[in-house]
């Protein structure tokens, strides 16, 4: 390989080495969303929404997904509609993230990205194209919302898949669009198992109660004397 290609393809900067180096230029406890956007440059979609996927990856109490799920619904939208920037609220901006939490994820993803340094690399990268890239904030606004839905053990397929998609646009990987598509149908089939079986044993439980009443009012009428209930 020569010197020239080797400039022209160099291999991206880790994700947790990038994050190290704005905590290290950072010395407030909180960054505004709209500031680590800007410092994640040409990786601010994929940055964002791998640290927001990533918070739903770890056990939470039942409903906080309604409020852990509202940047990535903001994030996704804006995805899907092509922006080339993110935008945040005012509100939902200047709550930001806290730097230690950002330090955590740097820490914890930074073993992993050195075992799979090498898998992880630009290829197939129509799949992450721009257009591409709006198709996958669409799948992805899909999947935030099913995230952002209060069902139990609910919230850990999505963000799986959401974590896939995040990698597959830092990383410029379209194996991992791939993935996280399928990832995706899995997500989506498993919200439909969940209904289907809530929807069945909802039937089922008044089923039960509707033929419990039948024999309730049968005995009632079984002790009504039989000229009472002739005439009734």
């Amino acid at each position: 390989m020569t010197e020239a290609t080797r400039i022209a393809s160099p291999q991206p900067l880790p994700f947790s080495r990038l994050l190290a180096h704005i905590l290290d230029e950072h010395a407030r406890d909180r960054l505004t969303l709209s500031e680590l956007s800007a410092r994640l440059r040409d990786r601010a979609w994929g940055g964002l929404l791998l640290i927001f996927a990533a918070i739903n990856l770890l056990p939470l109490p039942p409903g906080a997904t309604t409020i852990t799920g509202l940047p990535l619904l903001a994030i996704t939208a804006q995805l899907a509609l092509g922006r080339h920037r993110p935008w945040f609220p005012r509100k939902l901006d200047e709550r930001g993230i806290s730097a230690e939490y950002l330090r955590r994820i740097a820490e914890k993803i930074a073993p992993w990205e050195a075992r799979v340094e090498r898998v992880l690399k630009p290829r197939l990268c129509a799949l992450t194209s721009h257009r591409a890239a709006r198709v996958i904030g669409l799948v992805c606004l899909l999947l935030s919302v099913i995230l952002w839905l209060p069902i139990p053990l609910g919230n850990h397929a999505p963000a799986l898949a959401l974590t896939l998609f995040a990698l597959a646009l830092i990383y410029r990987d379209g194996v991992l669009v791939i993935l996280g598509a399928a990832a995706a149908i899995g997500s989506v089939a498993l919200l439909a198992i969940t209904y289907a079986a809530a929807g069945w044993a909802a039937v089922q439980m008044w089923q039960q109660c509707a033929n419990k009443l039948r024999r309730l009012n049968s005995k009632s009428k079984s002790r009504i004397p039989s000229s009472i209930r002739t005439s009734i």
